[in-house]
């Protein structure tokens, strides 16, 4: 599969939120969607993530911005993450990674000299079904204000 780029149609993706509804691409028809790609809830720069980004939500929702965030983890998981750290937004479940696949974010990585398959942190913002931005190089700490200043 070819890597995505800006200006390239979004992949369509349905999956279950962490309040249990299903949600699909076309929900976010009417904002601009931040969706996000993390490996695993609770770990350090996960929660640095999606804390940055609870933190900024009041902003990025007035200017027009929703997020999303998407890991392999189970949707009972995701609850208690979003519980945990007072998340405003929605997390996806995308245990069988066909969402993560369909965006290129499934795929090798290395860690201790250790390879294996896993989540590639990576994020889109989506507006219109058409991809804007592309973030492969997260600052997690403050992946918000990396967000905002792409704007500017």
């Amino acid at each position: 599969m070819e890597k995505l780029k800006i200006g390239d149609k979004a992949p369509f993706f349905k999956g279950v939120t962490t309040s249990g509804k299903e949600v699909s691409l076309d929900d976010y028809s009417s904002c601009k969607l931040v969706l996000y790609f993390y490996p695993k809830d609770n770990t350090s720069g996960c929660t640095a993530e999606a804390c940055s980004l609870r933190d900024g939500y009041g902003e990025l929702k007035a200017a027009g911005f929703e997020v999303l965030g998407v890991s392999p983890d189970s949707v009972k998981s995701h609850e208690g993450f979003t519980a945990k750290h007072s998340l405003p937004f929605e997390l996806l479940s995308d245990a069988d990674h066909a969402v993560a696949e369909a965006y290129g974010c499934w795929g090798l990585k290395k860690f201790m000299g250790r390879e294996y398959m896993g989540m590639i942190r990576t994020t889109f913002v989506i507006n219109d079904g058409v991809i804007e931005r592309i973030f492969d190089k997260v600052k997690t700490k403050e992946h918000f204000i990396q967000i905002m200043d792409s704007y500017k």
